[in-house]
């Protein structure tokens, strides 16, 4: 890293180097994000294939001993872990603004996220649901607070930086996301499975120790609590969250005692909890009647768009899982003669942004300089029949390995690049256009809502897995492709009844 700090033209304030032209700070939290996103990749590469294994595995401790869970039941645990990971952001930025401020909540997390991962590294299925509890919960926390300190590190929305700023930021999410199923899915998948948990512990150990080295390079805006609870808000939240406690202990207390309890009792309310709170939230907002007539109608329009990204999560996601489930079972593990691991091929997602991003942001300012550039409904459309293209072409190799044949590595590497090409039409523009049509009154809130689409597309199918539903089955893959197009198309038919609700966005 020392070879990218530079002596400042300039001068940045608190230090004489920067980070690619860009403040100091900017290293310390590239780092940090980099190994936090090594580790959730590289345990999220193991995942699926931990839970599904076992058998003679587990009876020979040859591989640390799988979970042998059914691949519904697999699929289902892997799909609420991901949503709650995404839910746990709006909560993670409350306490950013209102309990510990931005900087000390991005430390506490790094530090529950460890404990994760290492409790992950323990045998037996209570460390294990402990352990993806603590990496969700701590996920949540740093994910809403340390994109805020990037921006903590600038003069404003017009410091002429920002915008690059966020961009290294991004790669820094990539690079960690790229390198760890190499590392931790090579250990986990091919000598231990806890130890390659016990890697991703690691990794966020190694990216904690240099946050807190760097801290002082951070804005020092980091440290403040912008809204902290008044004494009376702090009783009254530590009583209702006691009461909350107590009376989810009494309940499956109860349950357990009866012998009645199996996991779909903790999977099915989680799930329902992940589609009820993004609508509660949304109908929350849209029926305040704080808001002008303008931000009502924005907000219609961005229900529109809130219920496409939920469709297009929901299938791009399952990468990690009903891909995942086929790399390892149904695909050619060699390319050229050469054999590699099932996790390998979550790395292919953060190659291709790397690779596209750039091509993207070049052919966006090329069409709008022609004045062609299409708008945000049509490159929603766009990502939406995308992501169901793939899944239509996913049904080609699965009936290729219908008879117990091992296609080749291709069929998945053109499935994921193509979801890669939808995520770069409406990933960046759902942010952008969350932040545009956002009330003023829910500005700060508008980002956590979009990743509630995340987390309502994930629930989806882990309420689909736990109703029995083979996700792993042609006719499923079918009908969720169908469904994605349709959306798309649906949109873009009704692209200028959606853009009158958008009023003056475009």
């Amino acid at each position: 890293m020392a070879s990218s700090l530079t002596k400042a033209s300039t001068g940045t304030p608190g230090s004489e180097k920067t980070f690619f032209g860009h403040p100091r700070g900017l290293a310390t939290l590239f780092m940090t994000e980099m190994w936090e996103r090594f580790s959730y990749y590289g345990m999220r590469a193991l995942l699926v294939l931990y839970l599904v294994s076992g058998g003679a595995e587990a009876a020979t401790g040859s591989q640390g001993g799988g979970l042998a869970m059914t691949m519904a039941t697999a699929t289902a645990i892997y799909s609420v872990y991901v949503a709650m990971v995404y839910l746990m952001a709006m909560p993670g930025g409350w306490f950013g603004d209102r309990v510990w401020g931005a900087r000390k909540t991005v430390a506490i997390a790094g530090f529950v996220i460890m404990a994760g991962h290492g409790s992950l590294a323990l045998p037996g299925q209570a460390a294990f649901f402990a352990g993806l509890a603590l990496v969700a919960i701590g996920s949540g926390l740093l994910k809403a607070n340390i994109s805020t300190m990037v921006g903590h590190l600038y003069d404003g929305p017009d410091d002429s930086r920002r915008d690059g700023g966020f961009t290294l930021f991004y790669i820094g999410i990539n690079l960690g996301a790229f390198i760890a199923p190499f590392i931790v899915g090579t250990v986990g998948e091919k000598v231990n499975w806890h130890l390659g948990f016990l890697l991703a512990a690691a990794g966020m150990g190694i990216g904690l120790v240099q946050f807190l080295f760097g801290t002082k390079h951070l804005s020092a805006q980091s440290s403040v609590v912008p809204n902290p609870l008044s004494p009376a808000e702090r009783k009254s939240l530590l009583v209702k969250a006691a009461l909350v406690v107590v009376v989810a202990a009494v309940f499956y207390g109860i349950v357990i005692s009866l012998d009645m309890f199996t996991l779909n009792w903790a999977l099915v309310p989680i799930t329902l909890a992940g589609l009820i709170i993004p609508v509660a939230v949304l109908v929350r907002i849209k029926r305040d009647k704080d808001l002008d007539k303008t931000e009502q109608s924005k907000m219609t329009g961005y229900i529109w768009f809130f219920v496409a990204a939920a469709v297009f999560w929901m299938i791009y996601d399952q990468g990690g899982s009903t891909l995942s489930l086929f790399a390892d079972g149904k695909t050619s593990g060699t390319v050229f003669g050469l054999g590699f691991p099932a996790t390998w091929y979550q790395s292919l997602n953060p190659l291709f942004v790397m690779s596209l991003a750039p091509v993207f942001a070049w052919l966006w300012l090329w069409l709008a300089r022609k004045n062609q550039e299409p708008n945000t409904i049509v490159k929603f459309s766009m990502g939406l029949v995308l992501v169901g293209a793939s899944f239509f072409i996913f049904i080609v190799p699965m009936n290729m390995a219908s008879d117990g044949t091992k296609v080749t590595p291709l069929w998945l590497v053109s499935i994921y690049m193509i979801q890669t090409i939808g995520e770069l039409c409406l990933s960046p523009v759902g942010l952008s256009v969350t932040t545009k049509m956002a009330p003023k009154k829910y500005a700060s809130q508008m980002m956590g809502v979009w990743f509630l689409a995340v987390t309502a597309g994930d629930c989806t199918t882990g309420l689909l897995s736990l109703a029995g539903v083979d996700l792993n089955g042609i006719g499923i893959i079918a009908m969720q492709a169908s469904l994605a197009v349709a959306a798309g198309f649906a949109i873009f038919m009704y692209r200028k009844k959606v853009q009158t609700l958008m009023g003056g966005v475009h």
